[in-house]
């Protein structure tokens, strides 16, 4: 037997939360709970989405709440929960929770301010969460090597350079999803876990 078959997974060596993703778990749940009730009661979704004039009349709520309903409705919920369950998965066995928390929902309200003021002004999903997530990861992948001594296979390592380029050029679109993408480069690089080599004694 050699010993790339044996070989961890280059995210396990950077685990720095637990294996078992609790709050991605959490979240998934209420995000579908959340779904199901927006397809249960069709008019709940008025009440929550994000709406820039109803939140221009004083209803900021709406820009947490547009976070955990789906514009896309079914395809929408099944879409983004499958993404997110992938992307989460693997940003809070690299981050942990807290910093698990900070990126999803620091990128996902970031996201519903810039699409209320600018880009999408009626709308919802958690898909800019997951972006947020997703940029975070990127910047793990492409400092892996240099900060933790951990090699990445070669497609996924162009991959990650791959997620900027897109993020500018969604943004340049008007897809809401690129500046997210790129707060979660920025927090990521910010929050990233401690190598091994500097918490050595």
């Amino acid at each position: 037997m050699t010993t790339d078959a044996v070989a961890p997974h280059p995210l396990g060596a950077l685990r720095a939360g637990s294996r078992r993703p609790f709050l991605t778990g959490v979240v998934f749940l209420v995000t579908l709970g959340c779904g199901v009730a927006q397809l249960v009661h069709r008019p709940l979704y008025d009440q929550v989405v994000r709406d820039a004039a109803r939140i221009d009349d004083g209803e900021w709520y709406r820009l947490v709440t547009g976070m955990f309903f789906q514009d896309g409705w079914t395809a929408g919920l099944v879409v983004n929960l499958v993404w997110m369950a992938v992307v989460g998965t693997a940003a809070e066995r690299v981050f942990g929770r807290g910093r698990w928390s900070v990126l999803y929902f620091g990128c996902g309200l970031f996201g519903q301010f810039v699409s209320y003021v600018w880009l999408n002004p009626v709308g919802a999903g958690n898909s800019m969460c997951s972006a947020g997530l997703l940029g975070a990861l990127a910047v793990v992948v492409m400092v892996a090597s240099r900060r933790y001594g951990v090699e990445f296979p070669r497609n996924l390592r162009m991959s990650a350079f791959v997620v900027p380029v897109l993020a500018v050029i969604g943004t340049v679109l008007q897809d809401n999803h690129g500046l997210p993408c790129l707060l979660g480069m920025a927090l990521g690089l910010l929050l990233l876990p401690p190598s091994a080599r500097t918490t050595q004694p």
